[in-house]
């Protein structure tokens, strides 16, 4: 086993990314240098990773616990959410490496929801039926004055409830709610409070909490399991989505052929503007994306367009076309994407592939990197079309990875920015929780 590691000076670092005064960072937000190597951090997990040229890694903990989602408090320390333990805080010490943990919110309920104000003063944290806000001193790393801001969120099935905070409106709160099995029907009315995505006004919170199902606006329905949402530089929402599972095809003579190889592809779908309530349908549990046509009988699809499983009188595969928002861009079925960063110019979307448990040959287990372009009109949108067999490219991945399981590769989960932008941090969920920093050499 190799693990690729470098070092960068502080003087490189800071020539690249200007001074931190300059950008109004905190003293612990400052650059620090990237470390080759972290004291006492051994690797211990069974998988060798590789990264793409002008591309390096650092392991700096296997000390986490599930690791989940990952952000940065506006004191510089890392915030973690561990599933099934609750909420830690790493201090980074002069050497970049962590100095320092401590326990900012214990509570087992806790799976995957981590979301800060951009004053860092609210903390937001989620478990299945409910999300909670607390009082945050970074300073201190503590978390006071627990109030239930959402409840009544479906606990069964799809259990990750994405938090996001848009940055130019602070008052929103987005929460994602998956399906409650593979192919949940009764969500194809969105009022079933499933498969959706709904934002809430945290400024009129009533007492109690907001009922998910019955209170604040859509940010589009229709949407299996929206686990990573993410800003781009004009505060847009795009969602990266997991798709179904084990999917078959109805054909004209009555048979069933599996299609669930390379089918349905995961998506990235734009949700739009936060502050706008957008009630359009993105196709679950009807339609379903394409992402290997050439296994699909009696169709002339192409990768990014709609199918159904089986069409009949009343809905088929044109029924899609004309009702259904397709993805923008498709990504390789089953490597279940979890949450994804856009770089400080909104021209690079990093995504972490939490890798699949139900295909053989496996894949997934890395990051990945989805060019971005700013249009004329000033939007951002993907380099390559709707129609690309990968519109992406490997940064971070597992070798062998068509052998991964859940229990010996990388598991990509929780990624974040350092306050400078110099380098992303990448949480690894899987037997051994770590964390990484990812960089360009």
């Amino acid at each position: 086993m190799h693990w690729c590691v470098t070092t960068l000076t502080v003087t490189a670092t800071l020539g690249v990314f200007g001074s931190a005064f300059a950008r109004g960072l905190s003293p612990r937000q400052d650059a620090a240098p990237i470390p080759s190597s972290c004291p006492g951090v051994t690797a211990t997990s069974p998988y060798t990773l590789s990264v793409a040229e002008g591309w390096k890694y650092t392991l700096i903990s296997t000390d986490v616990s599930k690791p989940r989602s990952i952000l940065f408090d506006t004191e510089g320390h890392l915030l973690v959410l561990e599933a099934g333990k609750g909420l830690t805080a790493h201090t980074l010490g002069a050497d970049g490496c962590i100095s320092e943990s401590t326990t900012v919110l214990e509570n087992p309920q806790l799976n995957h929801g981590l979301a800060l104000s951009p004053d860092g003063k609210t903390l937001y944290v989620s478990a299945a039926p409910t999300a909670w806000s607390y009082s945050y001193d970074a300073a201190t790393m503590t978390a006071t004055d627990q109030t239930v801001v959402v409840r009544g969120m479906n606990p069964s099935g799809h259990s990750s409830r994405t938090l996001a905070i848009p940055p130019n409106n602070p008052n929103l709160l987005i929460v994602s709610l998956g399906s409650a099995g593979n192919i949940d029907g009764p969500t194809v009315v969105k009022e079933t409070g499933r498969a959706i995505v709904k934002v809430f006004d945290m400024a009129e919170t009533p007492s109690g909490g907001y009922s998910y199902n019955t209170e604040g606006w859509y940010l589009g329905y229709g949407l299996r399991n929206e686990v990573a949402l993410v800003f781009d530089g004009n505060n847009m929402v795009w969602g990266v989505e997991n798709s179904g599972d084990q999917l078959t095809r109805n054909t004209t003579d009555g048979s069933s052929v599996d299609v669930h190889v390379d089918n349905p592809a995961e998506e990235l779908n734009y949700l739009g503007d936060p502050a706008v309530s957008n009630e359009q349908w993105y196709g679950y549990p009807t339609c379903w994306t394409v992402g290997d046509p050439s296994v699909i009988p009696d169709t002339s699809f192409k990768v990014g367009d709609q199918f159904v499983i089986a069409p009949n009188a009343t809905f088929d595969d044109s029924s899609c076309a004309e009702k259904s928002v397709p993805p923008r861009l498709s990504m390789q079925a089953h490597s279940a994407p979890i949450d994804g960063k856009f770089d400080k110019d909104s021209l690079n979307l990093y995504v972490s592939l939490h890798g699949s448990w139900n295909r053989e040959p496996a894949t997934g287990y890395k990051v990945v990197e989805i060019a971005f372009a700013q249009l004329e009109d000033g939007s951002y949108d993907p380099v390559e079309p709707a129609d690309s067999v990968k519109g992406y490219s490997d940064i971070l991945w597992t070798e062998n990875e068509e052998s991964c399981t859940s229990s010996t590769c990388l598991r990509p989960s929780g990624i974040t920015w350092h306050p400078d932008h110099s380098r992303m941090y990448v949480a690894s969920d899987g037997v051994v929780g770590e964390i990484y920093i990812l960089y360009k050499a």
